[in-house]
Order: structure tokens, then sequence, then C-alpha cells
């Protein structure tokens, strides 16, 4: 009868290959969104803000002078631009605005 030889766990796989121990290299972070106001003084908002304002300024012109026909003209064309001019305003500041 033959005799069968024994191999234990540790002659048969070689230990895993360690790194050297080294200590890490301290990280600052900062976990803020940083927002600033001024970030909202972006003259393609001004100017389209201005246009409208101009606008709203010139129909109150318009109806103190007795030009009512002409007021509600503006009245009509405004119901469409001003909700329009705001949600595309508003998507171009958060899509230019950097986070």
């Amino acid at each position: 009868m033959r005799k069968t030889k024994g191999f234990t766990f540790p002659k048969i796989f070689s230990p895993p290959h360690k790194p050297p121990l080294t200590r890490p290299r301290p990280l600052k972070a900062y976990s803020f969104v940083p927002f600033s106001p001024l970030a909202m003084l972006d003259p393609t908002i001004l100017t389209i803000g201005g246009i409208v304002l101009g606008i709203a300024i010139t129909e109150r012109i318009l109806e103190r002078w007795g030009v009512i026909d002409l007021v509600d003209q503006f009245a009509k064309v405004m119901r469409f631009i001003l909700p329009v001019t705001f949600y595309s305003a508003l998507i171009y500041f958060f899509a230019t605005f950097m986070f």
C-alpha cells in the first residue's frame, strides 16, 4: 500500500502580495455648492429683462395717453412672450451656471 502525502494550504498557495504600508496623502474636500448672487448679472439675462421691462413701461405710458386699442395689442403679445421669455432665461441660466 502506498503512502499518501498531505499538503497544507499555506504550502500549496503562496501568501498574497501585500504592498508596503504608506500614509495616505491629506485631502482637503469641500462639500458645499458655491452660489453667488452676482452670477445672475449675466449680460444676456439682463438684456432680455431690460427689453421686457421696456415693453411693460411703454405699455403703461400708452395706457396713460389713452391709446387703449394699442395697449390691448401689447397685452395680447405679452401674454405669450412673457412666459416664453421667463422660461427660456431660466433654462439658459441653469445651463450656463457652473455648479
